[in-house]
């Protein structure tokens, strides 16, 4: 988020993360549907953010979810399907070249996957688990991490994600932690 209060970040991880923000990048307050996280975008971010991505970092993606809510209070975030078109702002598939590419281990993102994906398969940037074996940290309260970001100047952290342990499990809540 930008003094502004803008949203869009993405951040970086090996033991640190960078945020690079969509609101900071894109002057809005949040993603819409017609105008999702592009992986291009990211790319961008990164560059006029000066911000080098290495294998086995992760990256923080703020869309500006809480703003985008407020906006749509009538359209729940978490319950895209059922009556209705199935609609959705995010990140776009073409995310999963971007974390393909820079070998990213963990997304952590305040939005989902941008639907409709577009193209004829079932799951678009949530791939980047079976396909990539990348770990999604899904719904994150991110707002907060990018105004931290804003104030200490710089979008390199820790990330600390500490996960239950659930014998035969797939998730797990988590509480995850950037120390600057």
């Amino acid at each position: 988020m930008d003094m502004a209060g803008r949203p869009c970040t993405a951040a970086i991880s090996r033991s640190r993360i960078t945020s690079p923000t969509c609101q900071r990048h894109r002057g809005t307050p949040s993603v819409t549907d017609d105008r999702p996280v592009h992986g291009w975008e990211l790319e961008d971010i990164a560059r006029a953010r000066n911000l080098r991505l290495e294998p086995g970092d992760a990256v923080c993606v703020y869309s500006g979810r809480e703003a985008w809510q407020a906006a749509n209070p009538e359209r729940p975030y978490g319950r895209p399907f059922g009556m209705g078109p199935n609609e959705r702002p995010g990140l776009h598939v073409s995310c999963l070249e971007f974390l393909r590419d820079h070998d990213v281990s963990v997304l952590v993102w305040d939005m989902l996957d941008h639907l409709p994906v577009g193209y004829d398969i079932p799951w678009a940037v949530h791939a980047a688990l079976f396909a990539y074996g990348v770990a999604l940290v899904d719904n994150a309260l991110l707002e907060p991490l990018a105004r931290a970001c804003v104030e200490e100047q710089r979008d390199e952290f820790m990330l600390i994600v500490a996960p239950l342990v659930v014998v035969g499990g797939t998730g797990s809540p988590a509480n995850p932690l950037a120390v600057f």
